[in-house]
């Protein structure tokens, strides 16, 4: 017999691997009949090294609006391909502890669909790959999109 999964989580970074993710995980949810979690992690410490500083809460706000309308258009993907039950999230924090421990914490996700890296091997050695790190520490089933 096959793995039920009750509630499934996509993480999604607006890269080229998005659409395969979410596709994916559409899949999953239909076949299992269940719950589909849409998120994105913002990683503020990104900002503050790019723009020298601390960055003002208009631009924080301002991020987070545009993060939530394409992560509405997600949804919107997901109830239109037969899904009715969707959330979409914005997180702050480290996207690798966030998507592997902490939100599957709070959301009891049995399974964590997400996409292959986009980095280079070089850029994998010096700063990591979310991926790998979640397949790896992640507590629930990981399955691991290959990007074409």
């Amino acid at each position: 017999m096959l793995q039920q999964y009750k509630n499934v989580l996509a993480p999604v970074d607006g890269s080229k691997a998005t659409s395969q993710v979410i596709d994916k995980a559409i899949d999953i949810a239909k076949q299992n009949n269940t719950h589909l979690d849409i998120l994105n992690v913002v990683e503020v410490n990104q900002f503050s090294d790019s723009y020298g500083g601390a960055v003002s809460g208009d631009v924080i706000y301002s991020l987070v609006e545009e993060i939530e309308q394409r992560l509405n258009d997600l949804k919107q993907k997901a109830i239109d391909a037969g899904l009715t039950d969707v959330s979409i999230h914005v997180r702050f924090g480290n996207p690798k502890t966030v998507i592997a421990r902490e939100f599957p914490a709070d959301h009891a996700n049995e399974l964590i669909v997400v996409g292959t890296t986009g980095l280079s091997a070089v850029e994998r050695f010096m700063v990591g790959s979310v991926t790998s790190y979640v397949n790896r520490n992640a507590k629930c089933d990981v399955l691991i999109v290959k990007i074409k």
